[in-house]
C-alpha cells in the first residue's frame, strides 16, 4: 500500500494541532462520520488546527478541515467481498486479514486501520500533532501511540450492547454464531480500553454502560456531550406539514434501532387512521427481517424508504413530518432525536439507552420495546395539534440551550490541555 498524500497548507493558525482518526466515517448513516465532521468543525471554529485521518468511507468535512485518507480494502463497498483479493493483496499480512476475515464472518476493520496507522505514523508525522483523538477504533495500533503522544479516546457506547441485543433477537443458533463471531473485535476493544488514560463519551447513560462493560471506573471517564447542527436543522417555517405522515430514521435490520417494535406499533395505528404513513430514512437488506415484518403486517403500500440523502433533504422531511419516531433498544446519545428537535418537529422516544438525557421533558418518552406504548404516544400527538406545536417549540429551544457544538469543542480544549502537561 502506497503511503498516504498530503495536500501543503502552509498557513499558520492559533491553538494546537489536532488529529481526529475514524477507521470509517460514512457520511450518510451511522454517527462516527456525523461526529468528525462536527467535532472537526467546531475545533477549527475555536481557533485549532486540525486534521481527520480515515479509512473508507471517507467523511465530508469543512474545507478547512484536512482529510488524509488511510486507505483500506472498503469491502462492504465491494461488488463481492469474496473476489475483491487481488494479488497484491497477499504482499501485505495486513489486507490479507482484512479479507480473509470478513470472508469467514468477521469486521476486522478496526483492528486493521490501527494497523496501517502505526506502521503509517512516520509518514503521517504524527509526533507534530500536539493531541491524537480516536474515534472509537480502540485498536492495538492506536494504543501503541499512547506511550509517545497524548491520546484521548471517544467511546459512543459500548458494542457489547449491539451485540446482547442482537442476540437476543436470533433466532437460530447459526445466527448467533455469526453474531458472536462478527463481534469478536470487541475482545480487543475491552483490553484496549482498559489501558487507555483519556475517554471521552457523549452521555452519562454511556459512561455507566462503559464502565461496567469494560470494567473500567467511571470517575476516568468524562462526559462531553455530542452537539447538533442547528444551522442545518431547523425549522423551515414556509413548509407545511403533512397530516398523518411519521418519520423516522435507523438503520432497518438492526435490532438496536428498534424497527421491529415500530412495525407493528405502526400498523397498530394504520386501523384508526386509514390515511397514516411512514418515511423510513434507511434501507432495509433484501429478503431481511424488516422486510418480512412489514409484510407480516401488511403495511408495505405505507412505508416509503428513503437512504442516501443530503442534510439539506433530510431538513425538508423533518419539516414535512407530523412526528419523528425514535423507537431504539439503545442509543449512546441519541442523533435523530436531538436533530428532529432542532427541525421543531415533536418526537416520541424510547427510553433506551440516552435518549431521555436528549429528549428531556421535549418529546413523549415510553418504555422501549414496548409497541403498543409507542402507538398510543404517536396517537397522543396525532390527535392534538397543539401538544404538537408546543413539544416542537420546547423541542427547538432544548437543543438550543444544551446541546451547541462549541460547547463540546470548548469542553475538549480544556481536555487536550490537561493531556499535554
Amino acid at each position: 500500500m502506497s503511503e498516504p498524500a498530503f495536500r501543503s497548507d502552509a498557513t499558520p493558525r492559533p491553538g494546537l494541532r489536532i488529529a481526529l482518526l475514524g477507521y470509517r466515517s460514512n457520511p450518510y448513516s451511522g454517527g462516527q462520520g456525523v461526529y468528525l465532521k462536527y467535532v472537526s468543525r467546531a475545533l477549527v471554529d475555536a481557533g485549532h488546527r486540525v486534521d481527520v485521518i480515515s479509512g473508507e468511507p471517507y467523511p465530508e468535512l469543512d474545507t478547512r478541515v484536512r482529510l488524509i485518507k488511510l486507505p483500506g480494502l472498503n469491502l462492504y463497498a465491494a461488488d463481492n467481498h469474496v473476489t475483491a483479493l487481488r494479488p497484491r493483496h497477499l504482499l501485505s499480512p495486513t489486507d490479507f486479514f482484512e479479507w480473509w476475515s470478513m470472508l469467514t464472518g468477521g469486521f476486522p476493520e478496526p483492528y486493521t486501520f490501527g494497523r496501517r496507522l502505526a506502521r503509517s505514523s512516520r509518514a503521517l508525522r504524527l509526533g507534530e500533532y500536539d493531541v491524537i483523538h480516536d474515534n472509537q477504533s480502540l485498536s492495538y495500533g492506536v494504543l501503541s501511540l499512547q506511550q509517545r503522544l497524548p491520546l484521548v479516546t471517544t467511546i459512543h457506547h459500548p458494542i457489547t450492547w449491539d451485540r446482547d441485543i442482537a442476540l437476543a433477537h436470533a433466532g437460530t443458533w447459526q445466527q448467533r454464531l455469526l453474531i458472536r463471531r462478527w463481534h469478536n473485535f470487541l475482545n480487543m476493544q475491552t483490553r484496549v480500553a482498559r489501558r487507555l488514560r483519556h475517554i471521552v463519551t457523549v452521555s452519562e447513560r454511556s459512561r455507566r454502560d462503559i464502565a461496567s462493560a469494560f470494567g473500567i471506573p467511571e470517575e476516568r471517564i468524562r462526559v462531553i456531550h455530542n452537539g447538533i447542527d442547528t444551522e442545518t436543522f431547523r425549522p423551515l417555517p414556509g413548509l407545511r406539514r403533512d397530516d398523518l405522515h411519521l418519520i423516522t430514521t435507523a438503520s432497518a435490520d438492526q435490532p438496536l434501532k428498534g424497527t421491529q417494535h415500530l412495525i407493528p406499533a405502526f400498523a397498530a395505528l394504520c386501523h384508526r387512521y386509514p390515511a397514516l404513513r411512514l418515511t423510513f430514512v434507511g434501507r432495509p437488506r433484501p429478503g431481511g427481517t424488516t422486510e418480512a415484518l412489514i409484510d407480516r403486517h401488511g403495511v408495505r403500500p405505507r412505508i416509503r424508504f428513503v437512504h442516501g440523502i443530503s442534510a439539506d433533504q433530510m431538513r425538508e422531511l423533518y419539516a414535512t413530518a407530523t412526528v419523528a419516531v425514535v423507537p431504539s433498544e439503545y442509543e449512546g446519545f441519541g442523533l435523530p432525536a436531538g436533530e428532529a428537535m432542532a427541525c421543531g418537529t415533536p418526537v416520541v422516544s424510547s427510553d433506551g439507552g440516552a435518549l431521555p438525557e436528549v429528549v428531556g421533558d421535549a418529546g413523549l418518552i415510553v418504555p422501549a420495546r414496548d409497541p403498543m406504548a409507542l402507538a398510543n404516544a404517536i396517537a397522543t400527538l396525532l390527535d392534538d395539534e397543539a401538544r404538537r406545536r408546543e413539544l416542537g417549540e420546547r423541542g427547538r429551544s432544548r437543543i438550543l440551550r444544551q446541546f451547541a457544538w462549541s460547547r463540546a469543542a470548548e469542553a475538549l480544549t480544556s481536555l487536550y490541555t490537561e493531556v499535554r502537561r
